[in-house]
Order: C-alpha cells, then structure tokens, then sequence
C-alpha cells in the first residue's frame, strides 16, 4: 500500500495533467457507472416486481372463475387444493379469502420485517343473478427481488469499477504517449527557449505521417516555430533598429550642428555635445528651461522671450522656421547662430515636441561682410570698385541737380603700365597700382571719390563743384602727385597717367555717357603725348567711337580673311646670300584699308585677340616657307614676332608645335622673335618656355635689342639664337659716332655671348659696308627688299637668290 501511494504521489507530480485527467475519468466515470447502475437496478426491479404483478393478475384471471365456481359449490378440498396451487407459485407467501357473509380461509404465513405487496380481487358467481362469494387478498414477499437487487448491484459495481479503471488506465496511457508526453516536450523548449536559441525549432518524437502532421499537436507546434521565427525577425527588426537608433543618437550627439529638443511645452530635454560647446551650457544646467530663458543678462531674456513667441507661432502657422539669430553664450559673447525649429509630430499628427537645430555662422557672417566689401571694394587698393563708383556717381548726380551744382568725372589711365606690369613682373604692377590709388587720393577732399575701375584704370568723381576750372586744378594736382618716381623692385620707374575729364550737366546728364566722355577725353590725352589731362569736347567721341569700330572690326577680321603675311628677307651681310624671311602681318579692311600693325596690335594684346591672331600667323608663316621650298628647292628659314601676351598663353608650346607639324617644316627652320621687356620678366614660367623651345630645335631671336630696359646677364641666362639691332641705331651709323660705336659694342658683345647678330633698317650700301666690316652677321632693310605680300616675295625669290 505504501508503495501505491508513492507511485500515485509520483505520477501527480511527473504527470500532473494526466493525474487530473485520471482522476476526472474515475469520477465521472464513477458517478457515470452509479446512476447508469441505479437505473439498470431500477429497472430490474421494477421488471421483478412488474413480473409479481403479472403473476398476481395471472392467478385472477386463471383462477378467479374456478375458485368462484368451487366456492359455489361448496367444494371445500377443490378450493383448499386451488388455493395450495396458488400459494405454490414464486414468491405468493400468504392467501386470504373471505367468504360471505362473514367466515375466511388462510393458507401461508406473513413473514416480518420485509417488503410485501398485495392484489385482492372478488370471487363472483355469475348466474342469472351476480353473487359476490367472497374476496381473495394474495399477498408476496419482495425478499427475492431485493436480494436479487442486492447481487446485482455487487456485480454491477465491480464490474463497472473494472472496466473504468482499466479504460482510465488505457486512456491515460494514450494520452500520456500520444499527447502529455509531447507536451512535456514543448514545456521543456519553452522552458529552455531563449534568444540564443531561435535557431533550433521545435521536434516532436513521433512518426512523420500525414495524420500527425495535420493534428492539433501539429498545429500547436507549428505555431510555435511560426512564434520562434516571428521573434526571430522581432528581435532581428528590434536589433536594426537598435542600430538604427544608436545610430541616429551618435549622429545627433555627434552632430556638427547644436541640437536642442524641447517637450510640447518648450521645455528642454535634451542638448547634444555640439550645443554644449557652442554655448557653454550643459542639459543638466538648462534641463527644464524654456529655450529663450537661458542666459541671465535682462535685455537678452527679453529679446530671447519676444524671439521665441514668434518663432512659436510661426511654427505653430506654418509647421518650421528658420532664420539667423545674434545668440549669447553662457559667458556673455555674442555669435550669430542659423536656427531651424520644426515640431516632433507622432502618427496622429500632434506636436509631442520640437527639435531645435543651430549652426555658428559667424564666421559665414564675417566672410558674407568681407564679400560685401569685396563686392563694392577693390581688393588690391581698398577704393570703391566699378559698382560702388557709379552708385556714388548716381547720387552726386541726383544731388547736383538738386543744388543745381557741377559734378566732375575724371577718366585716369596710367601710361605704359601694361609694360612696366610685363617688364617687372605682377608684384610690381600691383604695388604699382597700390601707391598710384595712394597719390591719386592724397590730391581729393573728402566729399570726392576716386575708385578702380579695373587694370590701371582709374575714377574720380568730384561733386558739388561751382565752376569747371576746379577739375582742371584737380587734374594738375594728381599729375604733380605722379612726377616723382615709383621705387619697385629695388629699381626707380617713373610712371604718368592720362586724365580725361567730362563735366555735369554741360556734357551729359547720364552718368554713362558721362563715363564714356571721360574715357574719350582719356583717350585723347593720350595722343598728346601722355602724363596729360583733356576736357572732353565733341569731337573726341568720333576718336572714341574709331577705336570701337576698330575692336568690333579686328574681332570678325579672322573669320572674313582680313588679315594678310608680308615678307621682308634676311640675308647674309657679307655674301648678300639669302637666309631667312621675317613675317610681318598686315590688316586689310574694306572700311578702314590697309591698317598697320602699330594701330592695331596694342588694341589685339588688349582685348587678348593677339592669342588667336598670333596662332594664325605662325601656321601661315610654316606652310609659306614650305611652299618657297618646293618652288626654288632652297631651305629658307621664316622669323616670326611673339607678342608678350601671346608667349604667357598655357597653350603657346603645343600651338608653336603644331604649326611645325601641320606644315612639316624642321624646328630649326623657324625663328621666333622675342621682345625685350619679355625676357625682363625673370620668372620660372619664362624660363621653362624659352628651354623647352630650344630643346625643340627652334631658334630664339631677341628682337629691338637696345630700346627697352636692357638685362645683359638675361642673354647669358636664357637660350637665345640671334640678337637683332634695332633699326634706330642703324639708321645713324654712318652719321653719329655714338651709334657707330653702339652698334660695334653690340656686335662684339653678341658675338662673344656666342649669339648670331642680325642688323634691322638698312637702307644704304655704306650702312651694308659698315656692318660687313664690323662682322654683322645678317641684315635686313629697305635696301634689300620692302615687306611684300606673299605672291609678290615669291616673284621676288625667283629671281633675287642673291642680293
């Protein structure tokens, strides 16, 4: 017994479900086997005792006329023997008959303390007449019935207890293997389920058939892996946007731009790192404040309350605002700060917060006012530029005439400056530039203005002015200011300005044709000779007008052919054999004729049109002598002039290159013609120039040697070819010691630097004498040949191999 309990204790707590499920089938198997019992014994014995009933009707209807006719016959032993009969059958223990009028008969004994039941009924004589001859009471004992029931019910007990324990115990069997046994299964993976292991699913241990796979155990359990795999991508999902967000807040913290977030009250909750360099104050300093409350001084917590209100508003209106504010920081110092304030909405759309974005811009607000300096200054002189000049000019005008005063403008434009800036390099044109804006404004009241307008052009504005005669004084003053020489470089130069001066309202009231008489005026100074100054009158705009025509017509003078070679030979001085040819270029207009290249080429390396001009040239001047090559068989050499602005072109190498290879002329054929303010410009650039095309094999000719700012150390230093006298010193040499005896010294010395030496301007036999004698290599001049146009050299070549 002990050992049953021990099991039964076991079992509860290894199966607890299957104990309950044991016990519940026991009891309502139990109470189930108890009424169903009930009623079968029930209805045994109500068939028992239907059955007495029956028996008793049976002996009433078989025996009721028998024993009436033997008790009418007075037939004592018929009816002791009937009635024996009757007290025979089962269960009849007693019978009483009452015979009329008052006597009875018993037979059989009434046991005690058991159930009885009775059934009376009359005897009856029927005759003519009906006689009642008596009653007989038949009474029978239950005993039987009840101990049958008492049998039954053992018997129905045990049987019934049996076949529900062994079904409980089967049933349980089935449920432990077939169901509690998988569901300790799931319990032991639930209870060892984690996110470690939501890779393992799980497995039942049963076989894989189609009726398993489609039970409840089944779908149990794929809803199960179903849950693992859904928490699998829940915790996968969870994890991305764990990333996601520590992402975003080592984005926010790490942020360049301050950022401040506030509750739906304007209550801060959080600043990043940045807003806490920028500022000075950290979050737990300023947690709970209002974003326009931090700073304790009561003039910026003012400005900061009417600042926020309508930022709050706006925000409110429009959902974002943005906008520049003069912020403090925690010690006092200003700094303007971008701001751009947008509400944190949740998915219904309500403001929960707002995000508050700032950037420091001061150093953006610094460069926006160096920007608006550098837009209406000029930034190498610090005066007004172009823009700011002619606002001041609008304004003197509107005040003029408002007073009904003059207003002067003065057009400046400094003379030769294009070759002291390519002779002594841009350092020196700038500072140039600097003390000639210094002089011109030490000559002006405050009232005027003076101001660049670009390059080494310069105006000066002079309001209020009562008479004409005050900027004639004005122009005398600034041409004093400029007689004193320029320290540059170590080296003392001395630069003027033309000054061309229009007046309000008497030469125009627009302050753009006022500009242009000035400009006019200037240009016309000029031509007196320079460090001049020129009051504009009529006639001047048709010079003016001339040099715009000129420009219009030079810049289509490529596309139409305009433009012309003319040749001019180089020939040996003492044979007369002939060299080479110089290429000089010639301008042939249908409106202007024939222009000279000194009216047009300062205007080309002005405008910058010599670059495409200078490239033509070179390619026309190698296929001429090509050409003069297959006509007379002879190598003659072609010379060509490189202006200084053409020779500082990225491209000049590559175009001179390509000249040599377009019309296949050898390098050493050609010859370019170098000025001498160029190689005064002692740069890296030059110099790499200058080697690169001797490397190439072409040669390299210092033209107008002696008229400009003379370097000899620069001809031993660059690799130049040929040194070409210039024609002023020729000219003399048969007239003037001085330039007989430069010309010598020029020869020797060329000679000695190892350099050819070519004489320009000869026109006179003595003068070819002369050279020969002192060993001049080459010559060229009008005794020889003029310059010729291309048809007309070639006739020439024909028959003028040797001169």
């Amino acid at each position: 017994m002990p050992k049953l309990l021990t099991r039964l204790k076991r079992f509860k707590s290894g199966s607890p479900l299957s104990f309950r499920l044991l016990a519940y089938i026991l009891l309502f198997s139990s109470a189930f086997t108890l009424v169903s019992s009930a009623i079968q014994l029930y209805s045994d014995f109500r068939q028992d005792i239907s059955q007495i009933d029956r028996r008793m009707h049976v002996v009433e209807t078989g025996y009721a006329s028998s024993l009436a006719r033997s008790l009418w016959a007075l037939d004592q032993k018929l009816l002791q023997t009937q009635l024996e009969g009757i007290l025979s059958l089962p269960d009849i223990v007693h019978l009483r008959l009452k015979i009329e009028p008052d006597s009875e008969l018993v037979l059989g004994s009434i046991p005690r303390d058991t159930e009885l039941t009775r059934h009376s009924f009359d005897l009856i004589h029927q005759g003519d007449e009906m006689f009642k001859l008596g009653e007989l009471t038949i009474t029978a004992d239950l005993r039987r019935v009840y101990s049958d029931m008492k049998d039954k019910l053992l018997v129905i007990l045990a049987t019934q207890f049996l076949k529900t324990f062994f079904i409980s115990i089967l049933i349980v069997w089935i449920f432990q293997h077939f169901v509690a046994r998988h569901l300790t299964s799931m319990a032991n993976y639930a209870r060892e389920f984690s996110l470690n292991n939501l890779t393992e699913p799980l497995k039942l241990d049963r076989p894989d058939t189609g009726l398993n796979r489609s039970d409840e155990l089944a779908q149990v359990t794929e809803a199960i892996n179903q849950m693992r795999k859904r928490l699998a991508e829940d915790v996968e999902r969870q994890e991305r946007d764990a990333q996601e967000i520590r992402k975003f807040s080592k984005a926010i913290e790490q942020s360049p731009s301050s950022v401040l977030i506030c509750d739906r009250k304007w209550r801060i909750e959080y600043a990043n790192q940045k807003f806490t360099q920028l500022t000075g104050y950290d979050l737990q300093s300023i947690a709970g404040k209002h974003p326009g409350t931090l700073s304790d001084d009561i003039n910026t917590h003012k400005e900061g309350q009417h600042l926020w209100q309508s930022i709050r508003l706006q925000v409110q209106r429009v959902g974002v605002w943005q906008g520049e504010v003069n912020s403090a920081r925690k010690n006092g110092e200003r700094f303007w700060e971008q701001l751009i304030v947008t509400p944190i909405r949740d998915r219904d759309g309500d403001a929960t917060g707002y995000l508050i974005l700032g950037e420091d811009i001061s150093i953006r607000k610094r460069y926006e006012q160096q920007l608006l300096r550098q837009a209406n200054y000029d930034i190498l002189t610090g005066l007004p530029n172009r823009m700011l000049a002619l606002d001041r000019l609008k304004l003197a005008l509107a005040q003029a005439r408002r007073e009904n005063s003059l207003v002067g403008v003065m057009f400046l434009d400094l003379d030769n400056f294009k070759h002291i800036n390519d002779t002594l390099g841009h350092d020196a044109g700038d500072n140039l530039l600097i003390e000639a804006a210094r002089r011109i404004s030490s000559c002006l009241r405050g009232t005027s203005t003076v101001a660049r307008l670009g390059g080494d052009e310069f105006l000066v504005v002079l309001p209020g002015l009562t008479n004409v005669d005050a900027t004639t004084q004005v122009a005398q003053r600034i041409l004093s200011t400029f007689e004193p020489p320029y320290l540059l470089n170590g080296q003392e130069v001395f630069v003027t300005t033309s000054i061309g001066i229009s007046i309000f309202p008497h030469d125009s009231d627009n302050s753009g044709m006022l500009l242009q008489h000035a400009d006019a005026a200037m240009y016309q100074a000029k031509n007196k000779g320079k460090s001049a100054y020129a009051v504009f009158a009529p006639e001047m705009t048709e010079v003016s007008h001339e040099r715009l025509q000129m420009e219009s017509l030079m810049r289509r003078a490529l596309e139409q052919q305009e433009f012309e070679l003319y040749f001019q030979p180089i020939v040996s001085t003492g044979s007369g054999q002939l060299s080479s040819a110089e290429a000089l270029l010639r301008w042939n207009n249908p409106s202007l004729g024939m222009v000279m290249p000194d009216r047009f080429i300062p205007l080309a390396e002005e405008t910058g049109l010599i670059t495409p001009i200078g490239e033509w040239v070179l390619k026309e001047s190698c296929l001429a002598a090509m050409r003069w090559r297959e006509q007379t068989g002879m190598k003659i050499g072609i010379a060509v002039n490189v202006s200084p602005r053409q020779f500082r072109d990225p491209s000049f190498v590559q175009t001179v290159m390509q000249a040599l290879e377009q019309s296949g002329l050898e390098p050493d054929q050609l010859e370019l013609e170098i000025t001498e303010r160029l190689i005064l410009d002692n740069t890296i650039e030059t110099a790499d120039i200058l080697r690169e095309l001797d490397q190439s094999g072409i040669r390299l000719s210092v033209d107008d040697f002696g008229t400009g700012y003379s370097a000899l150390s620069y001809l031993k230093s660059y690799p130049f070819d040929t040194l070409k006298i210039d024609k002023s010193f020729v000219q003399d040499v048969m007239k003037e010691n001085d330039d007989a005896s430069l010309v010598k010294a020029i020869i020797n010395m060329a000679h000695s630097l190892g350099l050819r030496v070519i004489a320009e301007g000869v026109e006179e036999e003595a003068q070819t004498h002369f050279l020969e004698k002192e060993g001049c290599d080459f010559s060229q001049g009008y005794y020889y040949s003029r310059p010729l146009p291309a048809t007309d050299f070639e006739a020439w070549l024909a028959i003028n191999h040797r001169v």
